[in-house]
């Protein structure tokens, strides 16, 4: 039985490395895979998976009209085709439909899904692809980095052009260590002001 897994982290705890690796690891093995990261992360271009450590595949882009499961049975369905394992990168950015796409990928097709993503935005708050694959995954796998003060960093900060915490503003916005600092609970709520009551 295939199932449905969410890889969740803080920023910069190597997700799209992960990600990159286990691709890899079942092609060594000469097995297919497909790989789809959203058209929105434009830092580097179109239908590539970069690491920060430089390792890159070639992925297919999705945006919010994209329907995954008829991208996997469409490429499944050419002749002589063979498919051993789904990856999502950045997932938090997919939809709630899209990830019941993504279950039916495991339970209709018995192709595993391996999804990366962050569970909340640099406001705390969860984004709709992590709230949903955090509530229908059959695994939950935590990849885990370090806070400022040694503890788990669970949460994302987003930092101004001043270097200072900023807790307004778009959901999304694109970047990498410039934008964001990843930090345990304690020091997100001291550096956005959610103190405890």
């Amino acid at each position: 039985m295939a199932k449905l897994y969410f890889y969740y982290s803080a920023m910069n705890a190597g997700k799209s490395t992960t990600l990159l690796q286990s691709s890899y690891n079942y092609q060594e093995r000469g097995m297919n895979t497909l790989l789809f990261t959203p058209s929105l992360d434009n830092r580097f271009h179109e239908g590539t998976i970069h690491s920060r450590i430089g390792l890159k595949a070639d992925a297919i882009s999705f945006d919010n009209e994209s329907n995954l499961y008829d991208y996997v049975k469409q490429f499944l369905d050419q002749p002589g085709q063979a498919l051993h394992c789904v990856l999502i990168d950045e997932a938090q950015f997919l939809n709630k439909a899209q990830v019941f796409e993504l279950a039916e990928v495991a339970d209709a097709l018995s192709i595993p899904v391996l999804a990366y993503g962050l569970r909340s935005d640099f406001r705390g708050e969860p984004f709709e692809g992590s709230q949903y694959l955090l509530a229908w995954a059959d695994e939950l796998i935590e990849i885990k980095t370090v806070c400022h003060c040694g503890k788990k960093a669970t949460m994302n900060v987003r930092i101004g052009e001043d270097q200072q915490p900023v807790t307004t503003g778009n959901q999304i916005e694109i970047g990498g260590n410039d934008k964001y600092i990843s930090v345990c609970r304690k020091h997100f709520k001291r550096m956005t002001h959610h103190h405890e009551r």
